[in-house]
């Protein structure tokens, strides 16, 4: 494996192998970016399962899309924009990208909010939002694409992507919240 390793200095030269259909490259390729493209499936789709077929759907893409990598920005951010494509086309197929917009939340007192949580914890409130405030959050906050691009992206207007990720924002504030209170009780 290290001699694998040895065999592709960097992204770029992995890029051109896998470009000549080197089936070394290919498996490491995947090696080096699996996991971090399960976890940006499972972001959006939430089911790790489903999640882990999203992404051997996304790097089935990668292969035979390989030959448009254009060599300009980087490699695992061109890998990573075909795996949220997958995953959105995936989320968009099951129709669960819009959510009720009457769905009931309370507003979060702003005041007593803390900073407290690790990363973990934060995913795993992400994870638990309603599948259309989370895929706007997450091509939002995470990926930073604007309304506009997300409004293309999931065939939802500017204004509805603005108002799912407003309402992303105070139920994750929300729990955040609950949480912080529940730390506080406990000691």
């Amino acid at each position: 494996m290290a001699k694998l390793l040895s065999l592709f200095s960097n992204e770029y030269d992995l890029a051109k192998a896998v470009q000549r259909q080197d089936p070394k490259a290919q498996t490491r390729l995947y090696e080096k970016f699996s996991s971090k493209m399960l976890a940006v499936c499972t972001r959006y789709v939430g089911d790790k399962m489903e999640a882990e077929d999203v992404m051997i759907d996304g790097f089935m893409r990668v292969f035979d899309k390989i030959d448009q990598f254009t060599f300009q920005g980087s490699f695992e951010g061109w890998i990573r924009k075909i795996m949220v494509n997958e995953a959105l086309m995936y989320v968009r197929s099951k129709k669960m990208i819009i959510v009720d917009l009457e769905y009931a939340i309370e507003e979060p007192n702003e005041s007593s909010f803390s900073t407290d949580l690790e990363a973990a914890d934060l995913m795993k409130l992400i994870e638990e939002l309603p599948i259309g405030y989370r895929t706007v959050f997450n091509l939002y906050a995470i990926e930073g694409y604007n309304h506009l691009e997300i409004g293309e992206m999931l065939g939802i207007s500017e204004g509805t992507s603005k108002s799912q990720l407003s309402r992303a924002r105070a139920i994750l504030q929300a729990k955040v919240m609950k949480l912080e209170q529940r730390k506080v009780m406990s000691y």
